[in-house]
């Protein structure tokens, strides 16, 4: 993460020094086009599209984080793994069930929405005899039902 911070608050100090001398140059050509004016021109271009880049890349980064997060959270709260961790219990009423579980129920949710975007009218019903579906999205090995 450390590298991402330092690359980014290098590509941004790269850029607004490239924006100054892009202005400077200006003032210098008193705004008239001259082959410095456009080199500097050129070099913020090239600056900003740095900078750009260093941005997505750090926006990738901290989504990747929030997924992974978010993920373990969802695992934790949905096996009971919280409970030794904070101290409370479960929802009364709600057995934990396993991080398998919560896989194949992730794995249904994400062919159904796959099914609905290619515009499937009957997406209910063919995702649960999807025959590349993962696991029965009934969920009939659950032995609570």
């Amino acid at each position: 993460m450390d590298s991402i911070v330092d690359t980014l608050n290098t590509a941004y100090q790269e850029y607004v020094a490239a924006a100054a001398g892009a202005l400077e140059a200006k003032e210098l050509a008193g705004a008239q086009n001259t082959p410095a004016t456009d080199a500097a021109l050129e070099n913020f271009k090239q600056r900003w599209e740095l900078f750009r880049v260093a941005c997505d890349r750090a926006e990738e980064f901290i989504e990747s984080v929030k997924q992974r997060i978010g993920s373990e959270c969802l695992v934790d709260e949905a096996t009971g793994s919280v409970t030794g961790k904070t101290g409370q219990s479960a929802a009364p009423g709600l057995p934990p069930i396993s991080a398998v579980r919560l896989e194949q129920m992730s794995k249904a949710v994400r062919w159904l929405v796959i099914e609905l975007q290619q515009g499937s009218g009957t997406a209910g019903s063919s995702s649960l005899t999807h025959p590349s579906a993962p696991f029965d999205a009934r969920f009939s090995e659950d032995p609570a039902q």
